[in-house]
């Protein structure tokens, strides 16, 4: 007589109890939050071992544009100046040690040299008549007011007194170096007066002119300035 055998069903999981992928998910979550509080220990960590760190926050308002103006000049020629500004402060009837203070700074910036063409009269270009020769009567060359470079300027060297280093502590605004940059603008604007940056931009600009009215169709340009005859 022959047996009938029924195949055994397959063990499945106990009611209640987590499947294999749902464990996989939990582990990686486990392990995601766990490198999250990691990484906030050590930020909090860092803000603590270093209290008086800065944090630069710019909190500047927008520019506001408050003229604008016509510009009729040519920029004919620009000279680049640096000068070593010495300047000492000295006590009456007390050591430097005590009171007094020297200052080594370094002033660099550049002097522009142009023409200003808006204050020609109407006879400044006259023209003859076969129209091959133009005269041009123009003023001679200016120069700008100095601009220091902020980015090459700066306090070499410094010595102060014990009363100064005291009073720059106590102070809400200790000195600034505003009077080592005006003392710097002056001489970089004498030195550029007595250069020859201002030939050089009369020159400059007789060539640009002469350039320009050859390629009208001028076969002779003749540039002179208002202090010739």
């Amino acid at each position: 007589m022959d047996r009938q055998t029924s195949a055994l069903p397959a063990s499945a999981p106990a009611e209640g109890s987590p499947r294999p992928g749902r464990r996989a998910w939990r582990w990686l979550a486990g392990l995601l939050l766990v490198a999250l509080l990691l990484l906030v220990g050590a930020r909090l960590t860092l803000s603590w071992l270093n209290p008086l760190g800065e944090q630069t926050i710019d909190r500047s308002g927008p520019v506001l544009l408050q003229s604008m103006q016509n510009l009729s000049r040519f920029e004919a020629a620009t000279g680049n100046f640096q000068v070593v500004v010495d300047l000492e402060k000295d006590a009456k009837f007390l050591p430097d040690a005590i009171k007094g203070s020297r200052t080594l700074f370094v002033g660099a910036g550049n002097v522009d040299a142009y023409v200003d063409f808006s204050s020609l009269p109407k006879d400044a270009i006259t023209v003859s008549a076969d129209r091959k020769t133009v005269t041009v009567r123009i003023p001679h060359a200016q120069l700008e007011k100095p601009n220091l470079d902020n980015k090459r300027s700066y306090v070499f060297a410094q010595q102060r007194g014990i009363f100064d280093r005291i009073s720059d502590l106590l102070s809400s605004s200790p000195q600034n170096q505003q009077e080592l940059y005006l003392l710097a603008e002056r001489k970089i604007g004498e030195a550029a007066t007595a250069s020859d940056l201002r030939n050089r931009a009369d020159q400059n600009t007789k060539a640009m002119l002469e350039g320009m009215l050859k390629s009208l169709g001028f076969t002779t340009v003749i540039v002179k300035y208002e202090d010739e005859p």
